[in-house]
């Protein structure tokens, strides 16, 4: 859209009136004759000079030789444009910089027969912004992937647990979302369950209960576990809560367990198989099972006291490794032996608290399938310190060596190695001599003193026997 009345509202504008115009209104300013050569040019702007590549050499060059080399066919239509007088199109040029291409927008327009004034305008402000859009969007994109993905993997979890799970909003105690084991439990279809008030079917002292336990909470105050039964069930379970929020709403996360046993309420194991966890859950060893990373999925309170921990949460989710090893090649070793043989027994090595103490224990593992692994812990401290106010028994096979991996230093292996060399090469010398202890001694290379001492070290002193043979 052009001016109306152009000629008597602008007059005969004077060049130096025009010129100045032009610089106000464009970044840069090319004027060109018919053969694309550059006339005149203005950067109205310091830093676009600057930032442009020969700028100050533009004068005497074509216009498609200032601008990169997919540019060019764009200059072209430009001028075509503008010399058959047809409405002309604003196109991006890019122009060749210090550091990287300039984008810059141009309009062309004639204004003389052999004479094209093209007006510019730098694009860079809006590349970066278009550019920041991009990003962001690329960023969105993974968020929401990564946000899926999680949702998936907690849809599958939610429902394929046997634990009965429900979330109930804090503020209306209406069930939000059941998992199929909670439907189970309640009755009904899951959308019964998931628009029915928690408080409905318990008795009226469950009832109380839970709405007590609602108002502490949000006053702030942390209760993990209660007691509920059903109205029209003599049994009696257990309720952890554990409180979250969605935005600006309370919500608790409500799990139902058989009181005593620490199992689902909707299990149906046999009495047999309860009484193994219930052992398992007792037992003074530790007990711990761990995913192929050595993450903790289930630890029993064995475990719990031993690592110094108040509660099984502290170790759901952490590396075994940072309680149990001497370093982490310890727990390696133990996975890796678990996935080619199944099974590892009496492995040695140290169970270190959370403020500080040690043990020295055994661990025995057996694969559990799904890239699961059980590990029992026992505490072997009492033993060792038994065994180390008797005398040191000297290895004399590879296998009792092997014993010796990880309850002592190589530095002690060694010496207990070289210790039964050397006791092996006296008995094999005095078998040689006939218990001739001075020929014995010539044959190791060592004085009769130092014999005698070696004897005396590793019990075969027998002065009354040594005597009869020197004697004779």
């Amino acid at each position: 859209m052009t001016f109306m009345a152009a000629k008597e509202m602008l007059g005969n504008l004077a060049a130096e009136q025009t010129a100045r115009i032009i610089s106000a209104v464009a970044d840069i300013a090319i004027v060109v004759d018919g053969n694309e050569v550059i006339l005149d040019t203005t950067i109205s702007r310091p830093d676009l000079k600057s930032d442009l590549a020969n700028a100050g050499l533009w004068l005497g060059q074509t216009w498609s030789d200032i601008v990169t080399d997919d540019s060019r066919p764009k200059v072209k239509l430009l001028l075509e444009e503008a010399g058959s007088n047809a409405q002309s199109k604003w196109r991006q040029l890019s122009h060749p910089a210090t550091n990287a291409a300039i984008p810059i927008l141009y309009y062309a327009v004639r204004i003389k027969k052999d004479r094209v004034l093209a007006i510019g305008r730098d694009m860079r402000a809006v590349a970066e912004l278009q550019q920041r859009l991009v990003e962001t969007q690329a960023t969105i994109e993974r968020d929401y992937s990564f946000l899926r993905h999680a949702e998936t993997r907690y849809r599958v979890l939610f429902h394929t647990t046997p634990e009965p799970v429900l979330v109930m909003d804090a503020a209306t105690e209406n069930v939000v979302e059941a998992n199929p084991a909670a439907v189970r439990l309640f009755g009904g279809t899951t959308g019964q369950v998931t628009s029915r008030n928690i408080l409905r079917g318990l008795d009226a002292e469950s009832a109380q209960r839970l709405k007590s336990l609602a108002s502490n909470v949000r006053n702030g105050q942390t209760i993990n576990e209660i007691r509920i039964r059903f109205a029209d069930s003599k049994d009696e379970l257990a309720l952890e809560v554990l409180p979250f929020r969605q935005s600006a709403d309370l919500l608790f996360l409500l799990r139902f367990m058989r009181v005593g046993s620490g199992s689902p309420a909707s299990s149906q194991l046999s009495p047999a198989s309860l009484k193994l966890l219930e052992f398992v859950r007792r037992s003074t060893d530790g007990c711990v099972v761990v995913d192929s990373r050595g993450h903790i999925q289930i630890a029993n309170a064995a475990f719990i006291q031993m690592a110094q921990l108040v509660s099984a949460e502290q170790a759901h989710g952490e590396l075994v490794e940072r309680w149990l090893g001497r370093s982490a090649v310890d727990i390696s070793v133990i996975i890796a032996n678990l996935r080619h043989h199944e099974a590892v027994t009496l492995f040695a090595t140290v169970l270190r608290g959370e403020y500080g103490a040690s043990a020295d224990v055994e661990v025995s593992g057996f694969a559990l399938g799904d890239e699961s692994f059980g590990l029992a812990i026992r505490n072997v401290g009492r033993r060792l310190s038994d065994m180390s106010d008797q005398p040191r028994q000297i290895p004399h096979t590879v296998e009792q060596l092997k014993e010796l991996i990880g309850r002592v230093s190589l530095k002690e292996m060694v010496r207990e190695s070289t210790d039964m060399i050397e006791k092996l090469c006296i008995e094999a010398a005095l078998d040689l001599t006939g218990d001739n202890r001075a020929s014995a001694a010539e044959m190791l290379g060592l004085s009769r003193q130092s014999l005698y001492v070696k004897l005396r070290r590793y019990g075969m002193a027998d002065d009354s026997i040594g005597a009869e043979k020197e004697s004779s």
